[in-house]
């Protein structure tokens, strides 16, 4: 069963960017309870999505230069990247089907 990743200012670019598949990046911090509430739902959609995209989590506290290049001004916030280029936002948390709606045509 597929889960979520790790990725930090070292990995982003070979995780995120260069993934031969599409990748949301889940921008969080470990003080932030919606974060933690959203966090099940994203290993679920990972697992349930094996091959097709990559759950990546990057904690904003740790990687501050990443989140501020990539505009986070508000947590939780995922941002959906494919080919290098990122093509969705999706901010805030919400249930299950909410964040796969988001996800219609990507995945």
């Amino acid at each position: 069963m597929s889960e979520a990743i790790i990725v930090d200012e070292n990995s982003f670019d070979a995780a995120v960017l260069k993934s031969e598949v599409p990748v949301l990046v889940d921008f969080w911090a470990e003080w932030c309870g919606p974060c933690r509430a959203v966090a099940p739902i994203l290993d679920q959609i990972a697992a349930e999505n094996e091959g097709k995209i990559i759950i990546a989590k990057l904690n904003v506290d740790e990687n501050p230069n990443l989140a501020a290049q990539y505009r986070i001004t508000s947590i939780p916030a995922m941002k959906v990247f494919k080919n290098g280029e990122e093509i969705r936002e999706i901010i805030g948390a919400m249930p299950k089907p909410m964040i796969v709606e988001h996800l219609n045509g990507i995945i």
